[in-house]
């Protein structure tokens, strides 16, 4: 029994012994992958189709993204309301969503439900037909989002930043114009869906509760798709060659959007997993060296943040923030001084704990229930990594030296590589 007159010892987030919960791997008829994470108390499950069907494979813009959005908005037999008449009335929550390299299907729902809905999803994957007024209905609507949009700053640096890292005939550097939802037409979305879901890719990651017959089931409805091979073609960065940009867009404005970016290797690289200690200190988390000079003591912004892109192929290291139009440039000149600082002097053993400690944290909340541990493993699977690149990531925080740390500054954080953009 615990005494209750003596406080526990606290333990550092560093010194916690993580371990990732083995997903289960079967494969169905057809050769499917199939990753399952057997966790939790509550009798619920996820299921997520990711099919090889993003921006990257399409010819023409928006056609992955608009083929993706139909997908539940009509069959040969169900219209869009029957189809989410269906999974609403089960207590399910269907979504997708189309990314630069994949598109999914999304299922969330009790356990008990499964044998009622699966079936439903098979439907949308074999028998979507892309009604011409549900296309109709979306073209008019996303092109009145997107005149409110580019209103907005942000929204517009953040679709010029990737134009000047990545070149606007990228997949990631492309954005949509009015014209582009003018040019679509049923045919091309068919052939699409014809192509990348009735005959494409797919693995599928589910985890939750899970029934015992959930192999059966899954291979009931899906062991008899198709499974080609989608050929990743390699598409060549065209990035522009000015690197300083200052856009206006809103002469009413009281505030700016700043984005500084510079390319940056993938997972695969060396560097990737120290610098991802290397960004949390520069700016990745609230206690960061960009929050605590640019919010804290200047008073420019409510919040900057720095990240690595999470891209299966290219990446970038970018760092956003929104600051008032007047001080916009003072804040980039002391984004630098940060870089400056750490290029020059070693970080202190106090403050690199804390990082340590904020990374094993956040790696710690994402191993808390089923549908966390199963986004790592897709993580994992998707960029073709294994189990070991957790336990590398995780000795790399407890073991990475400020010297590390240092040089890593020195090579990636040089003004002279970053693209430099503000829209007031």
């Amino acid at each position: 029994m615990p005494d209750r007159k003596q406080a526990p010892e606290i333990v550092d987030a560093v010194n916690f012994d993580l371990k990732l919960k083995t997903a289960d791997k079967f494969t169905l008829d057809n050769g499917v992958e199939v990753y399952a994470v057997d966790a939790g108390a509550e009798e619920v499950l996820s299921l997520e189709w990711v099919f090889f069907a993003g921006n990257w494979h399409e010819e023409q813009d928006l056609v992955a993204a608009t083929t993706n959005f139909l997908l539940r908005n009509g069959t040969s037999k169900k219209t869009a309301f029957q189809i989410n008449e269906h999974f609403e009335y089960y207590g399910s929550y269907l979504n997708r969503a189309c990314h630069s390299e994949t598109a999914t299907i999304t299922l969330h729902c009790l356990t008990k439900k499964i044998k009622e809905l699966l079936p439903a999803v098979r439907e949308l994957i074999t028998d979507s037909v892309m009604p011409q007024e549900e296309l109709d209905i979306y073209k008019q609507n996303m092109k009145q989002r997107l005149k409110v949009s580019l209103k907005k700053s942000d929204f517009v640096a953040g679709r010029l930043i990737d134009v000047y890292l990545y070149g606007e005939k990228h997949p990631y550097g492309k954005f949509s114009r009015e014209e582009d939802f003018d040019a679509l037409n049923r045919e091309q979305l068919l052939d699409f869906y014809k192509k990348y879901y009735q005959q494409g890719k797919l693995i599928i990651f589910v985890a939750g509760k899970l029934p015992a017959d959930l192999e059966s089931l899954i291979n009931k409805n899906f062991g008899d798709l198709p499974d080609n091979t989608v050929e990743t073609k390699r598409i060549i960065i065209e990035p522009g060659t000015e690197k300083k940009f200052r856009i206006p867009n809103d002469e009413a404005g009281v505030q700016g959007s700043i984005r500084m970016a510079r390319p940056f290797p993938n997972r695969h690289h060396p560097d990737f997993m120290k610098a991802q200690v290397l960004n949390a200190l520069f700016g990745g988390f609230f206690g960061s060296r960009l929050m605590s000079n640019i919010r804290e003591d200047k008073g420019y912004t409510y919040g900057i943040h720095s990240h690595l892109q999470n891209h299966m192929h290219d990446s970038a290291w970018l760092i956003s923030t929104e600051a008032g139009r007047d001080v916009c440039e003072a804040t980039i000149t002391e984004v630098y001084k940060e870089m400056k600082d750490l290029r020059e002097e070693l970080v202190e053993d106090e403050e690199l704990l804390l990082v340590r400690n904020y990374l094993m944290g956040g790696i710690l909340g994402d191993l808390d229930g089923p549908f966390h541990i199963i986004a790592r493993w897709k993580n994992i699977v998707l960029h073709n990594l294994t189990e070991q690149y957790f336990y590398d990531s995780i000795n790399t925080i407890k073991t990475i030296s400020a010297e590390e740390i240092q040089q890593l500054a020195q090579k990636y954080l040089q003004p002279e590589d970053f693209y430099e953009l503000v829209v007031v």
